[in-house]
This record gives structure tokens, C-alpha cells and sequence, in this order.
């Protein structure tokens, strides 16, 4: 049994990793860059040992890469790198999804719906960081529906290497309602326990998000190469 000390030390440690991995997720930390421990420590006002620890597990994560004589590294991909990884990531949605509706049960589905209910609320006031968390926490909860745990190990670990990408392009209003409403969709077709509905919407939702994606991406390229 944990004692209050080893408590409080676990929920800082906990806390510290959540704080750096939203500081990547939301772009603050830029991809590219290093990851300063001592700014770090003194930014979010903790010592050194909780920053490296969830370094560490950020590293594992596939958020940042750890390079000799370097450090800590926020992960950069190539097109090519998101193009591969939302095409994987598709395929495991479209199978979770499948899965979740044959096996969720009524108190899943209720929770989800509560969570569709406050994304919804998110999206109406254009609060991107809170809706990204509820979207996030709905993705996670079909995965446990499946009931697969491998499946929901492999959605966690492929997922970490595109979460920025996926925050920032809900950026762009029309795709953005285009996304809620897919959401929307799933709800129903997880009501239905219609597995097959259900495996095409998630697989097309990940696919318009890809798009995105790449288009953004794109611009960002050319916007750089304009200033250079």
C-alpha cells in the first residue's frame, strides 16, 4: 500500500507528464525543438526528476525521440511518416469500431453519449483544447468497447504520433463541423450495434482527418518556403 507520501509523489509525476504531453499535443512545444529539462522544471514549477521521468514516458509514447549528445527532441514526421501512420490508424479504428458495437454495453454507450454531449457543448464555443480532450477520451472509450486490449495498446501507441496533427486541424471551421457530425454518426450506429455502419464511419472519419492533415502540412511548407 502506497503511503501518502508516495501518493502525492505519484500525482505530480502524473500531473507533470499530462502538462508535457498537452505542451506537445497543442503545438506549444514545437516539432523540431529540444526539450529543456530546467526550463521545463521551472515553467511548470516542479523539480527535474518529474520532467525526466515523463520524458521518458513521452519517449516511449513516440512524442519525442531521445538523441544522443542532443537530448530530448519533440518528434518531427514527414508527410510520408503521417501519411503511413493515419493509413494504419484507419484500419484500427474501422476495427475497433466494429468490434465496440457489437460488444459495448448500456453504460458505455451512456457515458459516451455524455461525453458527446459536453464535446458538442466544446465545439459551440469554439473551446479547441476541451474539445480535443472529450474527442480524445470518446476515441479511447470505442477502443475499450472492443474489448480487445492488444487493439486498444497498438490505438494508443500509433495514435501519440499524430495527436498534434489531429488537435490542430480542427482548426478549419467547415471540416471541423464535417468531423462533429461524424461523431454524431457514430453515436447512432453504436446505438444500432450496426458493426458495419460503424467500421465506415470510423474509417472515413480518419480518412477526411488524414486530408486534412496533409493539407495543412502543405501550406505550412509553402508558407515556409515564401519566408526563406
Amino acid at each position: 500500500m502506497l503511503n501518502p507520501h508516495q501518493t502525492n509523489s505519484h500525482h505530480l509525476h502524473e500531473a507533470t507528464f499530462q502538462q508535457l504531453r498537452s505542451l506537445l499535443v497543442e503545438g506549444v512545444i514545437t516539432p523540431g525543438s529540444k526539450l529543456n529539462e530546467r526550463e521545463l522544471a521551472q515553467s511548470l514549477k516542479v523539480s527535474r526528476t518529474p520532467i525526466r521521468e515523463a520524458i521518458k514516458r513521452l519517449a516511449a509514447d513516440g512524442l519525442v525521440e531521445l538523441i544522443a549528445n542532443r537530448g530530448a527532441i519533440a518528434i518531427q514526421l514527414t508527410k510520408e511518416d503521417v501519411l503511413n501512420t493515419f493509413n494504419v490508424i484507419a484500419q484500427l479504428e474501422g476495427y475497433s469500431g466494429e468490434l465496440a458495437a457489437k460488444n459495448i454495453s448500456d453504460s458505455a454507450l451512456s457515458e459516451l453519449e455524455a461525453l458527446q454531449y459536453e464535446m458538442m457543448a466544446s465545439y459551440a464555443r469554439r473551446d479547441l483544447s476541451s474539445y480535443y480532450k472529450l474527442n480524445l477520451r470518446i476515441h479511447q472509450l470505442i477502443n475499450q468497447a472492443a474489448n480487445n486490449p492488444i487493439l486498444s495498446q497498438l490505438f494508443t501507441q500509433v495514435n501519440a504520433r499524430i495527436e498534434s496533427f489531429r488537435f490542430r486541424s480542427n482548426q478549419d471551421g467547415v471540416k471541423w463541423e464535417r468531423a462533429v457530425q461524424e461523431h454524431q454518426e457514430m453515436i447512432l450506429a453504436l446505438k444500432m450495434h450496426d458493426s458495419e455502419r460503424m467500421r465506415k464511419v470510423m474509417i472515413q472519419h480518419v480518412m477526411h482527418k488524414r486530408d486534412v492533415v496533409i493539407q495543412l502540412l502543405e501550406s505550412e511548407n509553402l508558407s515556409q518556403m515564401s519566408t526563406v
